[in-house]
Formats: structure tokens, sequence, C-alpha cells
């Protein structure tokens, strides 16, 4: 089974495609970040991020997306613009025909930690031991998003 992995964001959005192979394990086929020019308005940010997944999922064909749900934090502009990415983000799977999972930070951090208040050091730890990497994408969003695919990897009983 293969699974994207999405981190939302407006200027940067994380994505990482996962496979599911024999005996549970996981590989990275691919993963990145789709980045959108500050100077360009939302609407086009949103085309740009629309039609690089679209892209994305042309090549390597998932069966799921996996995408964060929004951590409300104490910046609501933020917030609500990055809502509109992850609005665009589900929309743009939904109909490439995906199956679309959703899952919190909470549940991601605990799915790779066991511990639901896990920081970011302790994620990338896992994330880099589970799927055997030598080293960490630099991109913290591709992290994000490599996380997001394990943590749906891990969720469905029929790897």
């Amino acid at each position: 089974m293969i699974i994207l992995g999405i981190d939302p964001g407006i200027a940067s959005c994380g994505w990482a495609v996962i496979e599911t192979v024999k005996n549970e394990k996981l590989k990275v086929k691919n993963c990145g970040v789709i980045k959108t020019p500050s100077s360009e308005t939302l609407g086009k940010r949103l085309v740009i991020i629309s039609l690089e997944l679209e892209k994305i999922i042309q090549e390597f064909k998932p069966v799921a997306a996996a995408v964060e749900e929004i951590f409300f934090a104490k910046n609501v502009k933020t917030a609500i613009t990055v809502s509109q990415a992850r609005g665009a983000i589900v929309l743009t799977c939904a109909k490439m025909g995906l199956e679309i999972c959703e899952f919190t930070p909470l549940q991601v951090k605990q799915a790779l930690t066991g511990y639901g208040q896990a920081d970011k050091s302790q994620v990338g730890f896992m994330v880099k031991n589970i799927l055997k990497l030598k080293v960490l994408p630099k991109d913290d969003n591709t992290v994000d998003a490599l996380a997001i695919g394990i943590c749906s990897a891990h969720s469905y009983k029929n790897l």
C-alpha cells in the first residue's frame, strides 16, 4: 500500500510517499516540500499546492492520504490560513480518489513515540529509526509528513 503523508502549510507544505512492504516494513519512495512565494495571492498559493499535489499523486499513485489536523496555537490568523491550505489539500486528494485519513499532532506523536507530548527531536529520532534513514530531511515539514505517513501506515490493520 502506498500512502501520501501531508503536513499542511501555506508557505511550506511537507509531503512524503511511504510504501508498506512485507513484514510490516515501511519504505520511503520520495518526500519533499511544496513551497509557495509569499508575494503571491492566497488563491494562487492554494493553486500551486493543489497542482503540485496532483503531480505527486499521479507519479506515485498512493491509495490514501494522511493529513495532519490543525493545531490551534495563539496566532489565529496563521491557523486560518493553514486551514485554507488544508482545505485545498483535502479537496485535491478527494478529487484524485484517495482515501483520506486525518490525525492530530498528539495522535502522530503518540503513534511514533508512545508519548503525546514528544518534542520534534524525539519524533525525528523515531522517523529516522522506523524508516531506517541515514539522515533526516532538512525541512521540518518533510519530517512531519513522514511521521504522519508512518502514523497512517500503522493504523491500517492489513499491512
